[in-house]
């Protein structure tokens, strides 16, 4: 299907689109796994895991939702600081 086609099934909202789509090979960018070892004192797996607990999420998830937040925040902090200049 060319774009022009998907673009007025998108627009004219007759057809679902999704079943013109091949989801099966879809890929998110930046969002390839790769799987690291780290090694962390017991008080900080402690303090991790009780947080974990607390907000009903695993050890794992939670570890990569504050990376991501400390990350989102230094790439803003650098914009920022770009826009101030």
């Amino acid at each position: 299907m060319k774009a022009k086609e998907f673009d007025k099934k998108f627009d004219e909202d007759k057809d679902d689109i999704l079943d013109t789509l091949d989801l099966s090979t879809a890929k998110r960018p930046n969002q390839t796994q790769k799987k690291i070892n780290m090694d962390f004192p017991v008080w900080m797996i402690d303090s991790l895991d009780k947080e974990a607990s607390r907000i009903g999420v695993t050890r794992q998830s939670i570890i990569k939702v504050w990376l991501a937040e400390r990350l989102e925040e230094i790439a803003a902090n650098k914009v920022l600081q770009r826009a101030n200049r």
